[in-house]
């Protein structure tokens, strides 16, 4: 008896210390990214991360617990890195400084913090469910992985925003830890294909190091052992009715994100999607509450991320215990400054590098989504009509819109939202219907 009880605690340790990893792995790079995109240094970087951490660790146990209730990471949202980089642009050319734009940037995360918790309150997330068909959600997973596909390759050529010039040490660093995480994730087996992305980190950063002659940084020095996150690092939030619709806009897309990660666990766990309208009100209701923390603490907006489900079919893992314990362990580990240092420390070359080899999986999901269905005459229009426009704004310089009123320029200067704003009206205005004859 005290055998099987021991046996079944190292097994909840291993699998607690499992999720622990896949949370780290998967939160542990968009804070350098940004920290390139608004060139912050490097105890901004540490500090982000520090915060990062904890608010992932927060809102992962919080939609665990209270909210959806399943076994799904909360982490930094691919469409959040892309408002920041819009933004980070616009804001340059308009004379603004970063630490201004990101402030307004906290500012717009409360607008959709509040949208978000509305519709759950209110009970209404339920009701938008229809808007996003397999058409809608794959153009919009396409033209999130084209969008951030440039920011990522930016970071990957070593490529700044004071100098436009290729780092060719840089960039060979960044694809053979490109080329590393992708071959381990097709070819490798067991725990190496499990653990692609945090292997192909090591490594790059390894050989980073090796090929800037060890070059480290010695800013950790003055680190306390211990500290709380930061609250308001950038300064106060700026609300303004500028960036209204686009939290509102921006809400009502995660709303699709939410659901299909719940989909895709539920489906892991019990074996059919299987989720009720009142999960997913919650679940809307906590993200806003989510994005709320997430501004607070002056970090990057998390979503419900539906790589989880792909980490539990890798590991066989689908209990709940041990993803919150590791929810909870990940908040304590934000603690150690000293600790979240050295982890800042990859470099931002392999940090994008490793992101990018996880977007050619989400690249494939929305392409497989918009052919899960007939591409007829009607669906081909709607999607290239959209593409177009929504690749075509992503090309053209953010002082293109100086001359539009603020309201407007946050929107139209983001190919992403006008183009998934397109799919949306298109398919919702041109019935299927009307193609028949």
């Amino acid at each position: 008896m005290k055998k099987e009880g021991s046996t079944r605690f190292l097994d909840g340790s291993l699998e607690t210390v499992q999720w622990f990893v896949f949370l780290l792995a998967s939160a542990v790079a968009l804070p350098i990214v940004i920290g390139s995109i608004f060139e912050l240094n490097f105890n901004e970087v540490s500090g982000l991360m520090q915060r990062t951490f904890f608010v992932v660790g927060v809102a992962s146990f919080l939609q665990g617990v209270f909210g959806h209730r399943l076994p799904i990471m909360e982490g930094p949202a691919g469409l959040w890195i892309s408002i920041f980089a819009v933004m980070a642009y616009s804001g340059a050319q308009s004379g603004d400084s970063y630490m201004e734009t990101l402030q307004v940037l906290q500012g717009t995360m409360i607008w959709t913090g509040i949208f978000l918790f509305l519709f759950g309150i209110f009970r209404l997330s339920h009701r938008v469910l229809f808007v996003f068909t397999p058409l809608v959600t794959g153009a919009f997973l396409f033209l999130l992985t084209v969008q951030l596909s440039g920011t990522f390759l930016k970071g990957m050529l070593g490529i700044q925003q004071s100098t436009e010039a290729v780092d060719g040490k840089q960039a060979l660093v960044a694809f053979v830890t490109l080329a590393l995480v992708i071959g381990l994730s097709i070819m490798g087996k067991g725990w190496l294909k499990s653990f692609a992305v945090l292997i192909g980190i090591a490594f790059g950063w390894v050989l980073y190091a090796m090929t800037f002659n060890g070059t480290a940084h010695d800013e950790t020095g003055g680190s306390s052992v211990f500290s709380l996150p930061e609250f308001f690092a950038w300064g106060p939030p700026h609300l303004t009715w500028g960036t209204l619709p686009l939290g509102f806009i921006t809400a009502v897309i995660l709303l699709s994100n939410l659901v299909a990660s719940i989909i895709a666990v539920s489906h892991t766990v019990y074996g059919k999607p299987k989720y009720t309208y009142d999960q997913v009100n919650k679940g809307s209701s906590f993200l806003g509450i989510n994005h709320g923390i997430t501004a607070a603490f002056s970090a990057v907006a998390n979503v419900s991320l539906a790589s989880s489900s792909g980490f539990m079919q890798l590991t066989g893992q689908k209990r709940k215990r041990p993803f919150l314990y590791a929810s909870l362990l990940l908040v304590v580990f934000s603690f150690f400054p000293p600790v979240v240092a050295f982890i800042s420390g990859i470099p931002a070359p392999v940090a994008n590098a490793a992101l990018l080899a996880t977007f050619v999986q989400l690249m494939g999901l929305g392409l497989s989504n918009m052919t899960s269905e007939t591409l007829d005459e009607r669906r081909l229009t709607i999607l290239g009509l959209s593409f177009l426009l929504g690749i075509g704004l992503m090309f053209l310089p953010p002082e293109a819109f100086n001359g539009v009123p603020a309201i407007l320029q946050n929107l139209l200067s983001n190919g992403l939202l006008v183009g998934t704003v397109l799919v949306i009206v298109l398919d919702r205005l041109w019935k299927e219907s009307n193609t028949s004859s």
